[in-house]
């Protein structure tokens, strides 16, 4: 026979839903469904009369019903397309009140989130992956939500044990530009023992980063930069302080990628950052550096493809497979360095 919830929970939570909530999350351990309301916290203790986790599926079936007319909980095909970031508009609201961390998830991903309801999905599923999600969107990044889920990221970074998890959620904070000064300057530090933190700072303020040196631009590449000419506007850029620091943590983040998705990320980013001079004309005299501003302005993910399609290692392994496309990287980016 199919189990129903017990009569007092069925009053209860049809009393809580004919008010106002905003969202709800259940406890399935402690057997607690919490429901945050324009009041507060609304709590109510489930008294299960079938096993556990049947119990909790019959809880969300009433949920479903109520605020999607689905009685059989968070719809499938919802779930398909809850990564994909297409939750309609409409369903943001109620999709927070299922009590299905997936359906929270899809909120999160939705181009349409807007602060208030970023607010309710964090009280719903407090997760770092919510939080790198949510920073996604212009609305939450300038809203009262985007500090509170950036402080998150940072102060969590050091339980984070997937060192792409830890990259990524570091993107998301620099993307925002929700770092301080002096926090920058800490996470700067702690990249030189973590160098996947640096591509954050790369890909983000690639002309902004703290001092690391400096080199002496020779006064007639400085006259053709101040000219315009984009190869030695280029050069210009290496040689500044936030050039020389872009270039060494360019190096350090090469010598230890700890994963394909680093990898990728940081070929991309090298790309970019010297895309103007791809078919610039250099000066006579400057033929080692024109070669390899050149050669990195070439780089995209393209290059590692058919190295890491053909494994699945990471850390040390991997960066064996990569050595013959690293390391003449390395001595290019070494070349603008002043250290050949």
């Amino acid at each position: 026979m199919k189990a129903e919830l017990s009569p007092e929970d069925s009053l209860r939570l049809n009393v809580l839903l004919a008010g106002e909530v905003h969202a709800i999350r259940i406890d399935e351990g402690a057997l607690t469904l919490y429901a945050l309301t324009p009041k507060g916290e609304a709590k109510v203790s489930l008294h299960r009369n079938c096993r556990p986790d049947l119990y909790v599926t019959r809880v969300r079936e009433l949920l479903g019903g109520h605020a999607l007319g689905s009685p059989g909980g968070y719809p499938v095909h919802l779930r398909r397309w809850s990564r994909l970031g297409r939750a309609s508009p409409q369903n943001l609201e109620p999709l927070l009140k299922l009590g299905e961390p997936e359906a929270v998830i899809a909120v999160a991903l939705a181009p349409t989130l807007t602060d208030e309801i970023a607010r309710r999905a964090w009280w719903a599923l407090p997760t770092m992956e919510v939080a790198r999600y949510m920073l996604m969107h212009a609305a939450v990044r300038e809203g009262a939500m985007g500090k509170v889920l950036a402080d998150f990221l940072i102060e969590h970074l050091p339980f984070e044990e997937d060192p792409i998890q830890a990259m990524n959620s570091i993107r998301a904070v620099i993307g925002a530009d929700l770092l301080d000064a002096a926090e920058g300057e800490l996470l700067w530090a702690k990249a030189k023992r973590r160098p996947h933190y640096f591509i954050g700072f790369l890909e983000h303020r690639p002309d902004d980063l703290p001092a690391e040196g400096e080199r002496s631009l020779p006064g007639e590449v400085a006259a053709q930069a101040a000219a315009g000419d984009a190869w030695a506007l280029q050069l210009a850029r290496c040689y500044a302080p936030s050039g020389q620091s872009f270039l060494l943590a360019a190096e350090m983040a090469l010598e230890k990628p700890p994963a394909h998705e680093a990898v990728y990320l940081l070929l991309d980013i090298l790309g970019a950052y010297f895309a103007a001079v791809r078919d610039a004309e250099a000066m006579t005299g400057y033929e080692s550096e024109a070669a390899a501003m050149r050669a990195l302005s070439r780089l995209s993910n393209a290059d590692a493809e058919p190295i890491l399609t053909r494994t699945t290692a990471v850390g040390p392994l991997m960066r064996r497979h990569l050595q013959p496309l690293f390391e003449p990287l390395l001595q290019h980016i070494r070349v603008l360095r002043g250290q050949p």
